[in-house]
């Protein structure tokens, strides 16, 4: 898995290699009414629990550059969050690999007939990413969905149970996602995350896109697709299929993950790995937002950095808001 590291060392020696005319010229060019930076920023150790104040939101986000490789190393001062465009003070920073819940989301429709040996490769290859302390559980469908295994610590029970179910069937996708998340609500660990192997079409779900949608909206859980498209040419791709891609993505990418698409069913072991490897690369960022209305409306959220000199420039992924609380 590519990594980009970013050298402690070397952001200072950029730092320490401007003139004092740079330097002052920076300072003059600083906006007066900047957000304030009075409270030290506390680093998060591994273990140590996210969810000590109603009042902190917390944000998982991802770096890469232009390759697509992971940027980690940067600091607290590389980022900016803002929330409804003001501007937010970032209180706490990690960027440490901790515990995860993860749900795998394992589409055994007909229309996966020819992928499902792959695709079964792949969520092994994810499971290799590991921690001890992770849990998961199994969710598959096809015209229904349905829990094949629960939470567990036990990454060959769930290799046992993705080998007892054949292709077949129509795809109700929506519904898989909706028990998934359901289901991460028994979760032990603070980071939670989906993972789902599709083709992405949905024909016999009952559950919306709009109810999905809200769900997404409303867990604290980020969302991964490995989307298995037949390429675009493919004479028997049904709305519902070609449809998939844009549903894959819209939902994932609200949540700060995203959909990787393959074409070629060997690239799949691959990209799973890479997803797992994502997972433990992220940064957390804290903060407590200065609107403290409780009053259960969508707060948009917009991560800005501020990255050391002479990078090119970098992605960064991370949900789109959230819902205040009610009460």
């Amino acid at each position: 898995m590519a990594c980009l590291v970013i050298s402690r060392t070397a952001i200072l020696a950029a730092a320490q290699s401007q003139s004092p005319a740079d330097e002052n010229k920076q300072n003059d060019n600083k906006p007066k009414d900047d957000v304030r930076k009075d409270t030290p920023g506390q680093k998060l150790k591994p273990g140590h629990t996210l969810k000590m104040d109603v009042d902190l939101a917390l944000v998982n986000v991802t770096v890469t550059d232009p390759y697509n490789r992971l940027v980690t190393g940067l600091e607290m001062e590389n980022f900016r969050v803002f929330e409804d465009n003001s501007e937010q003070e970032v209180v706490t920073f990690s960027a440490e690999d901790v515990p995860i819940s993860i749900g795998v989301i394992f589409d055994f429709s007909g229309s996966m007939a020819n992928k499902v040996g792959k695709a079964r490769e792949a969520a092994v290859q994810f499971f290799k990413t590991a921690n001890p302390q992770d849990e998961f559980f199994l969710v598959s469908f096809n015209e229904r969905a349905e829990l094949t295994s629960a939470f567990t610590n036990s990454v060959e029970d769930l290799q046992s149970s993705l080998m007892l179910t054949s292709a077949k069937g129509r795809t109700a996708l929506l519904d898989a996602i909706y028990l998934g998340l359901s289901q991460m609500r028994g979760a032990h660990n603070g980071k939670r995350a989906l993972l789902i192997l599709s083709d992405g079409g949905d024909n016999h779900s009952r559950y919306n896109e709009s109810d999905i949608k809200r769900l997404v909206k409303e867990a604290d859980t980020q969302l991964y697709a490995v989307g298995i498209f037949d390429q675009l040419g493919y004479r028997n791709r049904t709305p519902e299929e070609l449809n998939g891609p844009s549903l894959l993505s819209e939902i994932t990418e609200m949540t700060g993950g995203r959909v990787f698409s393959v074409e070629k069913l060997e690239e799949l072991p691959d990209i799973a790995s890479k997803i797992g490897m994502e997972l433990r690369n992220q940064y957390v960022l804290g903060y407590r937002p200065s609107n403290k209305a409780h009053d259960a409306r969508w707060r948009k959220i917009k991560i800005k950095l501020r990255a050391p000199r002479g990078l090119p420039p970098l992605n960064v992924f991370a949900r789109t808001g959230y819902y205040a609380p009610s009460h």
